[in-house]
C-alpha cells in the first residue's frame, strides 16, 4: 500500500500544507505542515497532531514563490496510513472527492515547480527528494 515513499528524509522544497482543526465549540486552530511526498493521487505529511487512518483532512497546499505563492486550497484527504517517528507522525494521505478543474491545475502546476527546483538543486549538487514517488 505504501504509493508514496516513507523512506525520504527531506521535506519537498518550499512546500507546505495547511490545515484548520475543530478544537472545541468555537475554537479552531490552523496548523502548517511540511510535505514529504506529492503525486497526483496524494501526498505525505509530517506533523505532531494526531489522526488515524480513514480520518478525512481539508488542507491547502502552498507553494512558496518569490512573488505569488501557488496555493490549491481546499483539498480533501484520506488518512490512510501513519508512520511514527520521535514525536512526530507521518500520514499517507489519499485525495478524496473529485477535484475541481482550477484545483487540479494548480496541483499540476505545484508538481511542475517541484521538478525544475528538484533539477536544479541536483545540477548544483545539491540532492534532494523526488517531487514524485511511484510504486
Amino acid at each position: 500500500m505504501d504509493r508514496l515513499d516513507f523512506s525520504v528524509t527531506q521535506p519537498l522544497p518550499d512546500l507546505t500544507a495547511r490545515f484548520r482543526l475543530k478544537r472545541g465549540l468555537f475554537r479552531k486552530e490552523t496548523v502548517e505542515s511540511r510535505v514529504f511526498g506529492l503525486d497526483q493521487y496524494g501526498c505525505i505529511l509530517k506533523t505532531d497532531k494526531v489522526f488515524e487512518p480513514g480520518d478525512t483532512l481539508l488542507f491547502d497546499l502552498i507553494m512558496k514563490m518569490p512573488f505569488e505563492n501557488i496555493q490549491a486550497e481546499g483539498l480533501q484527504g484520506l488518512v490512510v496510513e501513519v508512520k511514527k517517528h520521535c514525536s512526530n507522525f507521518f500520514y499517507s494521505i489519499d485525495f478524496s472527492g473529485p477535484p475541481s478543474a482550477d484545483l487540479e491545475g494548480k496541483l499540476t502546476r505545484i508538481q511542475e515547480v517541484l521538478n525544475r527546483k528538484q533539477s536544479l538543486r541536483s545540477r548544483r549538487g545539491h540532492p534532494g527528494p523526488r517531487a514524485t514517488q511511484m510504486a
